[in-house]
């Protein structure tokens, strides 16, 4: 063993540590960096730059048309809820209208029937008088005849003569009346 461990000893010393590195990587690796370094900022940034200012324009001009089309649109809102508003009172003038004209009409319809009632019984009075004159012209017929032959009866003698008659019945018809309007 002990011959091993000189060659060990002087292979390490030999050796180079491999946690330190050789200056010339050193100063190659910052170049290398400074290069990258350099053509990061100078190619690449700028697209990348370029990049975030187009995106953030396109999204300022999203927000800004949609705040635009949001504006439109709560405007057509207001327009649509107005117009719904005038339509609803049209409607309940409208209906206002409606129940004025049915209740008018109700009335003249009323009043139509009111007149037709008594045009109605107005005929009926005129038909019932025209009947009544008839009744009491024939009556006055029946009872002038039948007074007459009565009276010839217990007279004794004809009573033939119409005018006579006529004078005799007329008389008797307005006794009764005098004397049926007294009772009454």
């Amino acid at each position: 063993m002990q011959v091993v461990a000189p060659l060990v000893v002087r292979a390490a010393e030999e050796a180079p540590n491999p946690l330190v590195p050789h200056p010339v990587e050193i100063v190659l690796s910052i170049v290398v960096f400074a290069i990258l370094f350099f053509l990061v900022k100078k190619f690449v940034v700028p697209n990348f730059e370029a990049t975030y200012a187009e995106r953030t324009k396109a999204i300022e001009g999203g927000l800004a048309a949609a705040e635009t089309k949001q504006a439109e649109a709560d405007a057509k809102l207001a327009e649509l809820e107005k117009q719904l508003a005038d339509a609803r009172h049209e409607a309940a003038r409208i209906r206002e209208e409606a129940r004025e004209q049915g209740a008018q009409i109700v009335t003249e319809m009323r009043e139509q029937a009111q007149t037709e009632a008594a045009r109605i019984v107005e005929h009926g009075k005129a038909q019932i008088e025209a009947e009544r004159q008839q009744a009491v012209s024939s009556l006055r017929t029946e009872v002038g005849s039948l007074a007459t032959g009565l009276a010839g009866r217990i007279v004794g003698e004809s009573l033939e003569d119409d005018v006579r008659q006529s004078r005799v019945v007329e008389r008797f018809l307005a006794e009764l009346e005098t004397s049926q309007g007294g009772a009454h």
